[in-house]
């Protein structure tokens, strides 16, 4: 077994092999865009879809965790429809989702229909949320396989930044409000529609990448993974680097879930960890930010113009977060990030949650004191970043890195469907827990942010610098 580069320091003629992994990984990481974008472009809409279709909480809220249930399924089964078709076709497959989603859910008859398209436009997300983390980690060299698996999260808050870019432009452009008519539709719709462009995109870069070698060793297509090899991890032994990886394939079959298992019957340690991670991630209420944000600030007496904003605003810092988790990743280590990320998003989330508990009134009557307004503001952006620089990239890289070869997809998928059932808790149950307490429900995060610190300390092993291969 070879062992891992720990150095990232290139060796002659590696740029040309290292900037090709960079472009197909970037290609693949075009997934996680339309993730963004799909999942965080609901929040400029939600205003005008609640005024829309004449709806309460409960119909809203549904409507906007309903792709989450179509995320759930689509990490479930993209695993095992990446082992039988391979990792490309399930690109393609997501961007059809994603393009038949956007026109959906951007001419809808009713909220219902809007859920339905809503739930289709989920199973790209879930889709995507698998695929891109499995295949960088499958094409990437070890050394750097940390900072291009952040290419992931990347591709994901800079979706989410276009989309509340596109919905405060398009909002402008009818007036301040989604609900306008702007070109016909209203506002809202164009803001649906919209994401058809990326995904037309995202499905024209996956058919210009390769299949994953490991897919195409464990298929019998030698040669071809000979050459993707070649071309991704430079001028080496590539026989020698085959007959490594088939070597660790060979004892393996196709994963069912009973190879999640352990001797006891019980679920394997490892898959336990990885859902744990996916659960903390959600829990924390990160996406109460980028779906609900405009309604957040609203209900404490912002104006739908201004609260468009500061979603930007919030998108914007989580991508400056995103590119600090980048920068750091190889060198301080998954573990360090994650302790960091989750003690800076315990102290601000605390400090948000004191700043709402002034606010008062709700509709037209919302107020919060000046003083505590900005407090709250403020609170939020140092929130997403520490989210972002932190948990945001972690996550996806460690789903990627830290299960054996063998259950990587399934596990992957598990851990991923057990992530979007967290987030459609928090986004569902987000809309009925405000009007309760939006003070308490920020209390409730902030607990969650201060667990995952003895979770991360005591369950999480490193993965920094370690071959796939490695992993067992």
């Amino acid at each position: 077994m070879s062992s891992a580069r720990t150095d990232p320091v290139m060796v002659p003629g590696e740029e040309t092999h290292f900037g090709y992994v960079v472009f197909i990984a970037a290609a693949a990481a075009m997934g996680g865009f339309l993730f963004g974008y799909d999942s965080a472009v609901i929040n400029g809409a939600v205003t005008g879809i609640q005024k829309h279709f004449a709806v309460g909480s409960s119909q809203t809220g549904f409507a906007v965790a309903a792709a989450l249930l179509g995320s759930a399924a689509g990490a479930w089964m993209a695993g095992q429809l990446a082992d039988r078709i391979g990792r490309v076709k399930v690109m393609v497959l997501a961007a059809i989702l994603f393009v038949v989603s956007g026109i959906g859910a951007g001419l809808p008859f009713n909220i219902w229909d809007l859920a339905f398209w809503r739930v289709i436009g989920g199973l790209g997300i879930g889709i995507a949320s698998v695929i891109a983390p499995a295949y960088i980690a499958e094409v990437a060299p070890p050394a750097y396989r940390g900072r291009l698996g952040s290419l992931q999260q990347m591709a994901i808050v800079l979706g989410i930044f276009i989309s509340q870019l596109v919905n405060y432009g398009l909002a402008q452009a009818a007036g301040g409000r989604s609900e306008n008519h702007l070109w016909g539709l209203n506002a809202w719709q164009w803001m649906l529609l919209a994401e058809v462009v990326p995904a037309l995109v995202y499905g024209s870069l996956a058919l210009t990448v390769p299949e994953s070698p490991r897919f195409l060793i464990a298929t019998d297509q030698d040669q071809r993974a000979r050459e993707v090899l070649l071309k991704v991890e430079g001028e080496q032994d590539v026989d020698a680097r085959i007959a490594e990886i088939r070597a660790v394939l060979a004892a393996d079959h196709r994963p069912g879930f009973r190879d999640l298992l352990g001797p006891s019957g019980r679920v394997l340690a490892v898959v336990w960890v990885g859902i744990g991670l996916s659960v903390f991630q959600q829990f924390v209420g990160i996406n109460v930010i980028f779906y609900y944000s405009s309604l957040l600030w609203q209900s404490v007496g912002i104006n739908e113009a201004s609260s468009l904003l500061i979603s930007v605003s919030t998108s914007l810092v989580n991508i400056v977060g995103t590119v600090v988790a980048i920068l750091v990743i190889d060198r301080v280590g998954r573990k360090p990030l994650a302790l960091i990320g989750s003690a800076g998003m315990a102290i601000s989330l605390g400090l948000a949650a004191w700043a709402f508990s002034y606010a008062s009134g709700s509709g037209s009557t919302a107020h919060i004191p000046k003083a505590e307004g900005t407090t709250a503001i403020v609170a939020a952006h140092v929130y997403v970043f520490f989210f972002a620089m932190s948990w945001g990239v972690v996550v996806w890289v460690m789903l990627g890195e830290m299960f054996p070869n063998k259950i990587r997809a399934l596990a992957l998928s598990v851990a991923a469907s057990a992530q979007w059932l967290a987030n459609f808790t928090i986004t569902q149950s987000f809309p009925s827990m405000s009007r309760w307490s939006l003070s308490g429900s920020y209390v409730i995060y902030a607990c969650f942010a201060a667990a995952s610190i003895p979770f991360v300390v005591f369950a999480v092993r490193e993965t920094k610098g370690k071959a796939l291969e490695q992993m067992g």
